[in-house]
């Protein structure tokens, strides 16, 4: 009896596990094909009338957009998924996004309808970011809440390899269009096609997520009747501090992940000769890294904590700044494919795997997903899609400099580690804290 019961819960385990991945990858798919779009090809569709410098500011504005938009998102789903639960919250995320996405594919160009091609451009970029914006509290604290004792670093570490898995599908889709067809081709059907293929992959990501059960700890909250009336206000009335951790310990992945995978691209396009498709490429192979290892960083933060593993890659980035873009700027595709997979493989893997589980830590369970969600898309906006659009100016203000560039990804990766070294230390097995029930329990 004990063995089927043993048989069950890793069958259950599994699934959570997969539905917290699987909606991550089609939620970053769309929104990295979003980013790949805004690089390559929304300034000679949606701004034509724009130099090349002014086009791609105005085109990772749009870009920037969606991140206003995911605050709300954040919100509303953090609200909502400690009110009502984190499974029916993760489901009308995904399935927003799928249908936003897939509309993209639809969007008629400057050329076709004036004006109005950058207006509905920016709506779906709003709707975009609103669904995301309550993805990754949802999916991360699915797969931390249920983690067995011990291991909560490596489970929440799983949806955060979503991010760039769906990197790797969005960006792939886009170098297989642009390989396969010619440069008219491209941007007359082939940039449209991976957008239009999000509408199928939303549908395998329901399927999943309609098969998963609840949290159990949201479940012993439920049963309680703990679920607090406005979980929003009170995670901000009764954990400041903690809101305050959350958001400085993001501030090296969150913004310098769209530097190396976003910004790039149209740096590498417009100072050096590396092709479009080998600058892909370059992104790809390092999100494939980045992939295998946030779970290793995740399980290496349930070994010795949160803190030393997110300060030494937040100070590994700072250091990184300045030789990244010295490799990005040669013109040689083997050593930008070596800066991207030291920055975004290695780098960005430390300090984003055990996230997830440190953010879970900092709250108690009948706000975490408030508080998870409020700290994360704050930083969001404040840093996220902004960050390419800051690089962008920066290059303009400086006439091309790209010291200024490198001073920004070192002092953003520097706050993190200055903000971890203030922080207790949240992994329940090296705290010293005393084991409490399945209700607060990591």
């Amino acid at each position: 009896m004990n063995n089927i019961k043993e048989y069950e819960r890793n069958k259950s385990l599994r699934r959570i596990l997969l539905a917290s991945w699987i909606g991550s990858v089609i939620e970053w798919y769309d929104y990295a094909l979003y980013g790949t779009a805004a690089a390559l090809v929304f300034g000679h569709l949606f701004f034509p009338n724009m130099s090349g410098v002014a086009g791609t500011v105005a085109t990772f504005g749009t870009f920037a957009v969606g991140f206003v938009a995911r605050p709300l998102g954040g919100f509303v789903a953090g609200h909502y998924g400690d009110k009502v639960g984190r499974k029916a919250t993760l489901v009308l995320t995904l399935m927003t996004m799928g249908i936003a996405t897939t509309l993209l594919g639809c969007l008629p160009t400057y050329a076709q309808v004036g004006v109005w091609a950058p207006i509905l451009l920016v709506v779906l970029r709003l709707v975009q970011g609103f669904a995301v914006g309550g993805e990754w509290g949802g999916a991360a604290v699915m797969a931390v809440e249920s983690a067995p004792v011990g291991k909560a670093g490596y489970f929440g570490a799983f949806p955060q390899t979503g991010v760039s898995a769906g990197m790797v599908l969005g960006t792939g889709a886009f170098a297989l269009m642009s390989s396969l067809m010619s440069n008219q081709m491209f941007l007359s059907i082939g940039w449209r096609l991976p957008f239009l293929i999000s509408i199928v992959l939303a549908a395998l990501g329901l399927y999943v997520r309609f098969r998963i059960g609840e949290s159990p700890v949201f479940e012993e909250i439920r049963r309680n009747k703990q679920q607090l009336h406005n979980p929003l206000v009170e995670a901000l009335r009764s954990h400041p501090k903690e809101v305050i951790l959350a958001i400085g310990s993001r501030f090296a992945e969150a913004g310098n992940y769209y530097i190396y995978t976003v910004f790039v691209l149209a740096y590498v396009a417009q100072h050096t000769s590396v092709s479009r498709s080998a600058a892909l490429l370059c992104v790809m192979i390092a999100a494939v890294v980045n992939v295998v290892l946030i779970p290793l960083s995740g399980a290496v933060s349930d070994r010795i904590g949160r803190r030393p593993v997110i300060i030494t890659g937040a100070l590994f980035l700072t250091v990184m700044a300045y030789p990244f873009f010295l490799m990005a700027g040669s013109g040689s595709v083997w050593l930008l494919g070596l800066g991207l997979v030291l920055t975004l493989g290695l780098g960005h893997a430390i300090v984003y795997g055990p996230i997830a589980a440190y953010y879970c830590e900092l709250f108690p369970a009948t706000v975490r997903y408030s508080g998870m969600s409020i700290a994360y898309q704050i930083v969001s906006i404040l840093l996220g899609g902004f960050t390419p659009l800051f690089a962008s100016m920066l290059l303009v203000w400086s006439g091309g400099a790209i010291g200024t560039v490198v001073a920004l990804v070192a002092v953003t990766s520097f706050i993190a580690a200055l903000t971890l070294m203030v922080s207790r230390e949240t992994a329940p097995n090296l705290a010293g804290r005393v084991e409490r029930d399945t209700v607060t329990q990591i």
